[in-house]
């Protein structure tokens, strides 16, 4: 074997172990579950690592009874932050449990080290 070879057992291997920790890193995300808040903690939710609404809490305190208008729009509002905070923090993760693995994919070792992928 000259020293250019490519080892392709060794390639099999290395994607098959790549691929099982990419289906353990989505099992980890899909267990995973982070909060996003609003409004000093008024509107909460809860997503899954990715991103899919699991619960929404919304403070009584939240909630005006003399202006049901303002109280609604207040309250969208809040609901519409708290989710995007939570789908920052369920993205950050995503980041964190699978962004070595793509690196492992493009410049660190792996497929990327060989011509073509």
């Amino acid at each position: 074997m000259n020293p250019g070879d490519v080892n392709l057992q060794q390639l099999l291997e290395q994607a098959q172990l790549m691929q099982q920790q990419l289906v353990s890193a989505q099992q980890e995300l899909n267990d995973a579950e982070v909060e996003g808040s609003a409004g000093g903690g008024l509107v909460v939710a809860t997503v899954n690592g990715g991103g899919e609404l699991l619960e929404l809490k919304i403070s009584p305190e939240a909630v005006d009874p003399g202006d049901p208008q303002e109280t609604a729009d207040t309250i969208a509002d809040l609901v519409i932050a708290a989710i995007r905070d939570a789908v920052r923090a369920a993205a950050d993760l995503q980041q964190e449990k699978l962004g070595p693995l793509a690196q492992g994919l493009g410049g660190g070792g792996g497929l990327g080290q060989l011509p073509g992928f």
